[in-house]
């Protein structure tokens, strides 16, 4: 199987999603609970994989990945560069290229995706978040991150309570809105998301 080649429009959502990424990750600068960003970016991420599919889903996510670690400042706070390779969040920037991805895979699987579809989609793109990031801020914390005194894998976790409420209101939002969207989307052509012969 032949992928098809990349149109003006799908480099269009691929920057649009990776910049979108961006206005996410800062958009409440200001809120940091546990040394924890509380962003949008799981809700952006989400929402790349259900309406672009996994392969433009996942490469917008993977180009706003690049884009911050040559420097530009589209992290949380406003950050950028190498340097975040080494921070305990890392591991959620890294999960919403796999999120993304599997995300537009289980709403790909159905011929005509509807709002269950979406909702089960997106629940495990936001299950992936949680667990990838958790996990590496956990392992970051205890290896190479002055960890906070007494800090434990259920203190990893406790760190993420104060974000879930967020998270799974906008990943129930995202099933809501998705399947429209998807459906105008895919129905006019716009993407070249799938595979070719």
């Amino acid at each position: 199987m032949k992928r098809k080649k990349f149109r003006p429009i799908d480099l269009t959502f691929m920057a649009l999603f990776a910049a979108l990424m961006g206005v996410g990750a800062n958009i409440a600068q200001f809120l940091v609970i546990g040394g924890l960003p509380i962003t949008l970016q799981t809700f952006f991420s989400i929402m790349a994989g259900a309406l672009l599919g996994s392969r433009l889903g996942s490469l917008s996510m993977a180009l706003y990945t690049l884009i911050g670690l040559v420097g530009a400042p589209v992290f949380a706070q406003f950050t950028g560069g190498p340097a975040i390779l080494i921070k305990p969040t890392f591991g959620f920037i890294l999960s919403y290229i796999l999120v993304s991805w599997i995300v537009g895979k289980i709403v790909e699987t159905a011929k005509d995706p509807g709002f269950s579809r979406f909702l089960i989609a997106c629940m495990v793109g936001l299950a992936i978040n949680y667990f990838l990031g958790t996990n590496y801020m956990y392992f970051a914390y205890k290896f190479w991150a002055d960890a906070p005194e007494g800090f434990t894998y259920g203190m990893a976790w406790l760190l993420m309570v104060p974000p879930l409420p967020k998270d799974v209101l906008l990943t129930v939002l995202t099933a809501v809105m998705a399947p429209r969207i998807y459906k105008a989307i895919h129905r006019s052509g716009s993407l070249s998301n799938q595979s070719a012969a």
